[in-house]
Order: structure tokens, then sequence, then C-alpha cells
């Protein structure tokens, strides 16, 4: 692979596979992987711990003055973890009641604002995946390839609900289906920076698709763009 570092932006609705998709793409290209989601989440954790109220915006500017958020790259998982005040949340971000408000908290003005400045400021030198719902259209309008992905809403509930299993054996079938369909519906219609496709996006429908045969797509689209893309410092 070329030399010339370009930013990949992945958009689309929950569960669709943009984390993995955008972690395999990271680790056969060398670029840092930055989860835009787990970002919300882990804001979302600290708002629910701390019993913060969404719709009092003193209260919301408050709360992000006390949030830090790094990630750190974990050798044993070759993944990065996500850290809200020097604690690893990445497990706990994925707990149900996050779930069931993290598209709320997503949608606050403010917490949009405090969320993309900082992933601005890491995609600055490049050589980086981001996904998320809005990477294509807010936070990288620039970004060499953009993708929008997308599957049947059958299969998306049935990958949500096998992740969740394993932390959570209780949960049912029809209340992960409710709470998919719950944030798209927030995801689409809220007004802050709304889930949408980018207009020069190139649609990745993985409802049929193996892990390895949407790489190999997409590392295609890639060595196109990588050809194109001056080289970078």
């Amino acid at each position: 692979m070329s030399g010339k570092k370009i930013i990949i932006a992945i958009d689309g609705y929950s569960s669709c596979g943009k984390s993995t998709i955008a972690k395999q793409l990271a680790a056969r290209l060398g670029y840092n992987y930055i989860d835009s989601g787990a970002m919300y989440r882990a804001i979302t954790l600290f708002f629910l711990r701390n019993r913060i109220n969404f719709e009092n915006a003193e209260d919301v500017a408050n709360a992000l003055n006390d949030i830090e958020i790094s990630f750190r790259y974990n050798e044993e998982a070759q993944a990065s973890d996500i850290m809200l005040n020097d604690e690893d949340v990445s497990i706990p971000i994925r707990d149900m009641l996050v779930n069931e408000n993290v598209s709320q908290v997503a949608a606050i003005k403010q917490v949009r604002a405090f969320a993309v400045a900082q992933q601005q400021a890491i995609g600055k030198g490049k050589g980086i995946v981001m996904d998320g719902r809005d990477i294509g259209s807010v936070v990288f309008p620039e970004a060499e390839l953009k993708i929008f992905m997308t599957a049947d809403p059958a299969v998306r509930v049935m990958r949500r609900f096998k992740e969740m299993y394993v932390t959570n054996p209780h949960i049912t079938i029809d209340e992960v289906r409710h709470n998919l369909e719950l944030r798209d519906y927030i995801d689409s219609t809220r007004e802050e920076s709304p889930l949408h496709k980018a207009k020069d996006a190139i649609v990745l429908d993985n409802s049929s698709m193996t892990r390895e045969e949407q790489l190999d797509k997409v590392m295609h689209w890639i060595a196109e763009r990588t050809e194109k893309a001056p080289a970078t410092a």
C-alpha cells in the first residue's frame, strides 16, 4: 500500500458493522482507528452516572467541562480502549441503559460540538479511520473516502443481539429490535447533524457479505484513492 495517507470516513446505521470494518482497515493500513460512537457512549455513561439532566443546557455544559476522553491501545486485544477520565469504560459503555440513551445525548448540540472538535483535532495528521453517523458529512467533509454502510434490518437485529447476549444473557430479540428502531428514528430525525449519506459517499450493503469480502472491496476503493492522494509529511 502506498505511503500516502488519507482519511476514511464510515457512516451508517447501528449494527451495520461499521466498527468491525474500521478496525480491520486500521490494522491493515497501520492507521489510527477512532470510534466516534464510543465517545458519545462515554459521555452518556458519565451523564447517567452523575444524573445529569440532558435537557438542561447549563448542566450539560458543566458536565462536559469535567469529561476527558482518550483512546489507549490495548496490546493484548490489538484494539484501542476508550478512557473516560482515566477509567477504561470499554465494557460499561455497551450497557443497555447506555444504548437506550446514547442517541438522545448525541443529539445535543453542545455534546456534538465537544466531540467533533476532538475528532477533527485527531484527524489533522490524516492516516485515520473513523466511523459514526456524521463523519463524512460534518466531521470530515473533505475525507478522501466516504462509505455509507447499511444492512437488512433483520440482519442488524441479530448482529446486535449476539453482541449484547455475551454480557446480558437475559436480553431478548424484541428488546434489541425496539432499541434499534428507536435509535434509527432519533439518529435520522434529530436537528443536530442527522444521519444521512454524504453526496459523495459509496454505499456498502453488507447484508450477505463476509467480513473478508467487505474488507477486500473497501481495500480496492482505498487503493484507487491513495494513488491520487498527495503525499503526507
